[in-house]
């Protein structure tokens, strides 16, 4: 990989095995990159992202627009989110073993062992939001299945930077960002056809937007609204 600047702007160049050239911009500062044939010079390259510097100048703009959490510390008085509403986290001391829980519709509720490190008492939550998360996915995959007309052979959760989610339509696997146990259940179900229908198309041509229509006519609005949830706090090295 290397970089070049257009109109001001740094892009990455990365060379790989592929036909066409791809663009993306990518949270939080709205870092380019595009990805090109191996037989295209970096002139080429410079002349496509010219034709795309609208679209690039409007996606920077929104990630830096968007609103950010400040770093989490894990302790009571908190926000955090889970299936799209804002909850205040209260930290309960006990002896017992960790747990998580929401209460009045208001709290998530952690109770860990009072010297518990700011390290442990995320990483019990991080655990529950997986365990939730994972606890809707088979369903939905299994709904979307029979619409779409693909398999999926395996799904996983993991975190992930760039994206919410992600497949290899050659082993018919799908990835699952698990930032979406924050999000509402509508836009985890986009994500999931959204990748099903990658097993059909590889690319975001026509032909893919064509089959988002015809499965999910309101996936725009899924989109939307997903874009619009305040980005989490991550430390965003690449």
């Amino acid at each position: 990989m290397h970089q070049i600047v257009v109109n001001g702007i740094p892009i990455d160049v990365v060379r790989k095995s592929i036909k066409n050239l791809h663009l993306a911009v990518y949270p939080p500062e709205g870092r380019v990159r595009i990805a090109t044939p191996l037989n295209v010079d970096d002139e080429a390259v410079k002349l496509f992202a010219i034709s795309k510097m609208s679209w690039i100048k409007k996606n920077q703009a929104k990630y830096k627009n968007q609103q950010r959490q400040p770093e989490r510390k894990y302790i009571s008085g908190e926000s955090h989110y889970f299936n799209g509403q804002r909850y205040i986290l209260n930290v309960v001391h006990h002896t017992g073993n960790p747990k998580v829980s929401i209460r009045n519709k208001k709290y998530i509720e952690l109770l860990v062992k009072s010297d518990y490190t700011q390290e442990q008492r995320e990483n019990v939550l991080t655990n529950w939001y997986r365990k939730t998360l994972k606890e809707k996915i088979p369903a939905l995959v299994e709904k979307w299945q029979k619409i779409v007309g693909v398999e999926v052979a395996e799904w996983e959760v993991k975190k992930m930077k760039t994206k919410w989610g992600t497949c290899n339509r050659e082993a018919r696997r799908i990835w699952i960002n698990l930032e979406l146990a924050k999000k509402p259940e509508h836009c985890l179900e986009y994500i999931i056809v959204h990748e099903m229908v990658h097993f059909l198309e590889r690319n975001h041509t026509e032909r893919f937007v064509a089959y988002m229509d015809k499965f999910m006519p309101l996936w725009r609005n899924h989109k939307q609204e997903l874009n619009q949830f305040p980005l989490a706090h991550e430390d965003w090295l690449y």
